[in-house]
């Protein structure tokens, strides 16, 4: 449900094994699989089920429809694998109809379930109901209800999360913007003198940089391979507590750089390129993250916005600045999208993402809200070094300038 809503995927689409975005009249391909996998009857129904059981009739109802479709088309061919039949499908659809408020659809497919069970005495006594109710003038305006989204996720910026996300990390008019621009960078640091790092502004408020190939296939598909062992679901601090979430549906680990030499040779390449400190406490340990299909992170602070946030037991400081490496590409999606920036940025393999969290003067900048759009179709692996305050002090100077 989370990846129809989203992208705004076409459940008919969904069904054929195509992946299609409908907004109005307009269908567009997202992604098309060298080989289709159509979804039977019996899929269609099980996922509206789902949809069903937690009262949600906005998604149900496309589900059951679909389920409804395609069993008419095979009635009679019986199938050893299906759990459902018409009847059910006809059953579950007419009460989400009558739920969301429509009644004409609920009668019609009542009386529809009578031509196959004639003698089912509950679907009968719906039938007597539903005309009943339809012979009131008061049903008579509901019969064509209107069937609204449920409000989960529960977010402020939920339509501008979702837009973002659609774009897929596509963002033409940022060529057109003079003050953003790419260049060779060095940081004036002999450690990258002779291997300078191609370095592409892609927002300036927030300040929010790609630096493309900063790690090599072999050191991303290493760093994978050392994590994937101690990967557990994510969690989120809540409080004093880490909680797990479903706004946050992922994998991670934690790597101290004893682990192996990359993890040593990452964190001087990520020091010579910012200019911070980076060892332990001045920095935490590399957490790699690994999201697969649906994996999502809705829009967060990766800084701390409470003082009884975990993250102060390291007693450095807040998250000065985020450091996020893609590992792996992906096929559909994953992009990260900074709300209050109105931009987002797709997964680029082995490029790293780099933004400040907090303002000079110590204070969040809030320009900084983003999110991991949900992967669509593949793999999305990154790994995350965030930087805290203290050590920081020479190396980034205060100011007094709450813009700064």
């Amino acid at each position: 449900m989370r990846l129809q809503d989203v992208y705004m995927l076409n459940v008919k689409g969904l069904a054929r094994g195509v992946f299609q975005r409908v907004s109005g009249s307009a269908v567009t391909d997202l992604y098309s699989p060298r080989r289709l996998f159509s979804l039977t009857a019996d899929d269609c129904f099980q996922v509206g089920k789902v949809a069903y059981d937690m009262g949600d009739y906005y998604h149900a109802i496309p589900w059951l429809e679909e389920a409804v479709s395609l069993f008419r088309g095979s009635y009679g061919e019986w199938k050893t694998e299906d759990e459902a039949s018409l009847e059910d499908a006809l059953d579950h659809l007419a009460f989400a109809y009558f739920q969301a408020g429509n009644v004409s659809s609920a009668l019609s497919l009542s009386r529809e379930f009578l031509l196959y069970s004639p003698d089912n005495k509950r679907i009968a006594r719906n039938v007597l109901k539903y005309e009943r109710l339809l012979a009131e003038s008061s049903y008579q305006a509901a019969a064509e209800a209107v069937i609204l989204r449920p409000n989960v996720p529960h977010l402020q910026t939920r339509d501008t999360y979702e837009a973002l996300c659609q774009t897929l990390g596509s963002q033409p008019i940022h060529y057109q913007i003079p003050s953003l621009y790419c260049s060779y960078e060095t940081s004036s640091s002999p450690y990258l003198l002779l291997q300078p790092i191609r370095k592409e502004i892609i927002h300036l408020q927030p300040f929010v940089a790609l630096y493309h190939d900063f790690v090599s296939d072999s050191e991303a598909q290493k760093i994978r391979e050392l994590a994937e062992p101690w990967l557990q679901r994510s969690v989120v601090a809540s409080g004093e507590k880490q909680l797990q979430v479903e706004y946050r549906i992922s994998k991670s680990a934690w790597l101290k750089d004893t682990v192996d030499p990359v993890l040593v040779t990452l964190d001087h390449r990520i020091a010579a390129l910012t200019g911070l400190d980076v060892q332990p406490p001045y920095a935490e340990y590399l957490q790699v993250v690994n999201y697969g299909i649906g994996g999502h992170y809705e829009p967060h602070f990766d800084h701390a916005t409470s003082p009884s946030s975990p993250l102060y037991r390291m007693k450095s400081g807040n998250r000065i600045a985020t450091f996020m490496i893609y590992l792996s590409s992906v096929e559909v999606g994953g992009a990260t999208a900074f709300i209050y920036g109105n931009f987002s940025v797709p997964v680029v393999k082995n490029a790293a993402l780099f933004w400040w969290n907090l303002h000079r003067s110590g204070e969040g900048d809030g320009d900084t809200l983003h999110a991991g759009c949900p992967v669509l179709v593949g793999d999305k692996w990154v790994a995350n070094k965030w930087i805290h305050e203290y050590g920081q002090e020479f190396r980034r100077p205060c100011s007094p300038n709450p813009e700064d």
